[in-house]
């Protein structure tokens, strides 16, 4: 049933098959929401390399935010070079596990405050401004987050909170412009061009923040990917548009590819939310779900993986931002080439919208589950820990064509709305994650990553097993045009 709307609504295709024009504005679109994601990932992520620096001091006795001094080897670099020489440029902190674990997490408090405030308010008002304010917010605090350090741990939880609170604006509207700009059978490959961002991302911060950190100093890494964002934002503001009948620089036959294509979607204004049927909606849960589980694993990842590689393979912090980098790569790849699949599979009518979507969530949550419940067995082997971890983030990003991207089928009127409380359950997962770790690897360190990863496979299994059970792709009654009055 699902597999005959989706043919019926793309029959058309073969007239344009010109398109789709890599060199079309909405791909122009895609790689500035690319770089606006690589742009937040970074300034989220920042801290999670930079603190491997910043607490490097925690085996000397000391007031929690006092900086470490004396004539000790620096670990970071150069064994000549002292604690002193590098407070010369930074700060060391005595922050205790739980307490990074908190630090962590409170940027997630605050994402989830935003997420469907913003995710309702981006469909009634403008996605763009309402995006790009985000942005310049995370971008200024992220430049602040040094001399927050410095001030005091509470202020650095109140500064990543805010920092939450931005970016949840700048994440859920996104959504929004893609129900205006993404034809059916290349929403795959759009949403992965542009959600390869936060992968990439990863990967450069990764790579390059430990690098910097041991030639500038950590707090260099704030202020770089800072003032990144604030070039992204000019990007931004001057490029995107919510709607592309609005853009000036459209041309009239991708303008008209793009609306004949989402002819039979409603694009009529909304204002009323009817919530009595999405809660009773079975498909939203099945998506829900998939998101807890998702965030799950991919927090912990994201957050832990330097302090990972470094407190289990006993590397550097330089080695720890590359080692660290690498599976991020691949992540970035398998979302691209995910999206790239996902569509070839539907415009050929290979494969039914449903069966894709459950396919490609199949994958995203079975095989890195799998990975994750290997590393604590050849924690022995370098080699074989890389290759898991790399292939965790990258088989993980397979859901960016599964679930991820299903509101847009479900309900593509309430694609920002449902999206917001989508990273909600997720954002919900990370905060239990993350502070969940921080405590198991505190108790003990080997016990504990094991217990972290058995965990996290078996949230996965859970939120699969679900998500295959309910999972649905068509449009569902409540979020058509008719039940415009119904709250």
């Amino acid at each position: 049933m699902c597999a005959s709307s989706q043919r019926s609504e793309t029959e058309e295709k073969p007239v344009t098959k010109k398109g789709p024009d890599f060199c079309s504005l909405r791909y122009g679109v895609a790689l500035i929401m690319h770089f606006s994601n690589f742009t937040l990932i970074t300034q989220r992520v920042s801290l999670s390399i930079a603190i491997i620096a910043m607490v490097n001091g925690s085996q000397q006795l000391g007031p929690e935010n006092a900086s470490t001094e004396g004539p000790l080897t620096d670990p970071l670099g150069d064994p000549s070079t002292s604690i002193k020489e590098l407070n010369s440029r930074a700060s060391v902190y005595q922050w205790s596990p739980e307490t990074q674990g908190v630090i962590f997490s409170s940027i997630s408090y605050g994402l989830i405050l935003t997420l469907v405030p913003s995710g309702y308010l981006a469909g009634i008002f403008s996605a763009k401004h309402m995006l790009g304010a985000g942005l310049l917010i995370s971008s200024l605090l992220t430049l602040f987050t040094p001399l927050a350090a410095d001030c005091g741990v509470i202020l650095v939880i109140a500064v990543r909170t805010v920092q939450g609170m931005a970016q949840g604006m700048a994440w859920t509207g996104q959504f929004t412009i893609w129900a205006k700009w993404a034809p059916p059978l290349e929403r795959s490959k759009l949403t992965s061009i542009a959600g390869s961002g936060a992968a990439f991302g990863s990967f450069i911060i990764l790579c390059v923040g430990g690098l910097i950190s041991q030639a500038l100093g950590w707090p260099f890494i704030f202020y770089i990917f800072g003032s990144t964002g604030c070039v992204c934002c000019v990007l931004w503001f001057t490029v995107i548009y919510d709607d592309p009948m609005r853009h000036p620089c459209i041309s009239a036959r991708e303008k008209e590819h793009i609306t004949s294509s989402l002819a039979q979607q409603s694009s009529s204004a909304r204002r009323s939310v009817p919530i009595k049927a999405m809660v009773r909606c079975l498909p939203l849960w099945a998506i829900f779900t998939g998101f807890f589980s998702h965030f799950w694993l991919c927090t912990i990842i994201i957050t832990y993986l330097p302090t990972y590689i470094s407190s289990v393979l006993h590397v550097n912090i330089r080695d720890s931002g590359v080692l660290s980098s690498l599976p991020f790569v691949a992540a970035s790849s398998c979302t691209i080439l995910g999206g790239q699949m996902a569509d070839f599979l539907l415009s050929r009518n290979l494969l039914s919208l449903i069966t894709v979507r459950k396919l490609f969530s199949s994958l995203g949550l079975l095989l890195p589950s799998l990975c994750a419940v290997a590393l604590p067995f050849v924690a022995s082997s370098h080699i074989t820990t890389i290759i898991l971890l790399i292939l965790i983030p990258g088989t993980s990003n397979l859901c960016d064509s599964g679930f991820i991207i299903n509101t847009l089928d479900v309900a593509p009127r309430y694609a920002s709305f449902l999206m917001g409380i989508s990273r909600g359950f997720g954002l919900t997962a990370g905060i239990i994650s993350s502070t969940t770790t921080g405590f198991l690897i505190s108790q003990d360190s080997e016990s504990g990553w094991r217990n972290v990863f058995f965990l996290s496979a078996a949230v996965n299994m859970v939120g699969l097993i679900f998500y295959l059970t309910f999972g649905q792709a068509e449009i569902q009654d409540w979020a058509k045009e008719r039940t415009l009055t119904r709250f």
